[in-house]
Parts: C-alpha cells; sequence; structure tokens
C-alpha cells in the first residue's frame, strides 16, 4: 500500500472511530410511516430527539426511541472515560431503507385474489459528537 493511501486509510479510520452506528433491521412498518418519524430527530441533539421520540404518538416513534437508545448506550460502551452531556451528541444520519417484504392474499369477488404486500424497514442511525467535530476543524 502507497504513503499516501495508508495515510487516508488511518485519517479515515479515526473519523469513523468517532461516529457510533446503531442498526435495526427487518422492523415490521412500513418504510413510508418509518420516514415520517426519522425527519423529525434528523440533525438534532440526542436530548431534544429523545424528547420528541417520547411525546410523538406514532408506533414507529417508540421503535426509534429504543434504536436511539442503543445507540447511545453503544457511544458510552466505546467512550468510556468520557461523559454523555459533555459530549454534545446529536443525531448525524438516520437512514430507512426497505426491508423484505411478505406477499399475501386476500380473497376478491368472482374468485379472484388481491396481492397484500406487507411491508418491513431497515433503520440506521449514526450519532456524532460536537465538540470532537470542532476540535478537529480548529
Amino acid at each position: 500500500m502507497g504513503v499516501r493511501k495508508k495515510q487516508m486509510a488511518e485519517r479515515l479510520k479515526e473519523e469513523r472511530s468517532q461516529l457510533v452506528y446503531a442498526k435495526l433491521n427487518n422492523c415490521p412498518t412500513s418504510p413510508r410511516k418509518m420516514r415520517l418519524v426519522a425527519d423529525l430527530v434528523r440533525g438534532e441533539d440526542v436530548e431534544k430527539a429523545l424528547a420528541i421520540l417520547k411525546f410523538n404518538s406514532k408506533e414507529a416513534s417508540r421503535r426509534l426511541e429504543k434504536l436511539l437508545l442503543s445507540a447511545i448506550a453503544n457511544w458510552q460502551a466505546k467512550n468510556e472515560e468520557s461523559d454523555v452531556e459533555n459530549a454534545e451528541l446529536f443525531v448525524k444520519e438516520i437512514r430507512v431503507d426497505g426491508g423484505r417484504m411478505l406477499k399475501r392474499l386476500r380473497p376478491a369477488p368472482q374468485g379472484r385474489a388481491h396481492r397484500i404486500r406487507k411491508r418491513s424497514n431497515h433503520v440506521t442511525l449514526v450519532l456524532g459528537a460536537k465538540n470532537n467535530a470542532e476540535s478537529q476543524v480548529k
């Protein structure tokens, strides 16, 4: 491996070490319904995002709240010496992709059948720390 390629790989590895990921696979909610809730918390601070999800009446918000708590726990496991309040964590990225689709048949008039598609989704949540990003810029 060349010197520049090695330096770039090390820099990317260092940047990714500051990020924390949490994934939710095969969630039995349609991606469209989940995206409505995910758009509410994208780019928000963790405390504000938790408050939004806690008081939202949609069913998808309960699942996203649990996923966000999991991402915070992952950050704490990665940075044991740091404090969550001082890190100023925020939702850097949240992606909702389509998952597996269960196909069912519903009886229709005159011997026909209609197809029912029960959709699911995959959610990827990435947390970033504001104070780490500012110190790298300076």
